[in-house]
């Protein structure tokens, strides 16, 4: 069994949990005002210019710099959706929750200088983003009248989805790790998913739910 495939077998649980929190829901139904759908926007700025630091750095690395691949670079679309969502001085009105803080720490700790703890975090953000983020996408335009503007994280000009997700299967597969790594890589990954509900569970109990 490939690797690919072997992710994609031991996170089912996770992602179903991913997917089941109340922020998620009420995002998804159209129950959250714009400052609601706007706390999730900071929230992942956060995430993601850590994320995409570590990717500069292992860009050069020869297995986990094969992952950083054009057109998936989220922080320049998370800025403008900033700005039309919270105005030019939106630095000045966001601070990471503590969930948010806690993942940004394992980044911190795992992504500058573990290339498969890298893949990890990449792989759950990036495919969650051309996967389940393409519905959010939809939700957003059909739930809150939101066209371009603010919606910038959730569209890829000029990227493929199913082409990105095929070519993302083919190279994990082709990492060349051994067993001991390729399981402590599947563990990371249950934690990124983990991270990642904590800090939408966080933004469920902070946010109002119309």
């Amino acid at each position: 069994m490939g690797l690919a495939v072997r992710v994609r077998e031991a996170t089912r649980a996770d992602h179903a949990a991913a997917q089941a929190v109340t922020y998620f829901d009420a995002l998804m139904a159209g129950q959250l005002d714009r400052d609601g759908y706007a706390a999730l926007t900071a929230q992942l700025f956060f995430v993601y210019e850590t994320l995409e630091e570590a990717a500069t750095e292992m860009r050069t690395d020869p297995v986990a710099g094969r992952f950083v691949l054009d057109g998936l670079e989220r922080l320049p679309a998370l800025v403008a959706d900033l700005n039309f969502l919270l105005g030019e001085d939106w630095p000045t009105r966001i601070t990471a929750s503590a969930a948010t803080s806690e993942y940004r720490a394992r980044l911190r700790e795992v992504a500058f200088t573990w290339p498969a703890g890298f893949v990890a975090h990449h792989y759950t953000r990036y495919l969650g983003d051309l996967s389940g983020g393409q519905i959010v996408l939809k939700a957003l335009a059909r739930e809150y009248g939101l066209g371009d503007e603010g919606t910038h994280f959730y569209q890829f000009p000029g990227v493929h989805p199913v082409y990105v997700k095929r070519q993302y299967r083919e190279l994990l597969d082709e990492t060349g790790w051994d067993q001991v790594e390729q399981d402590r890589f599947l563990d990371e990954v249950s934690l990124a998913y983990r991270l990642n509900v904590a800090m939408l569970d966080d933004l469920g109990k902070a946010v109002a739910v119309r």
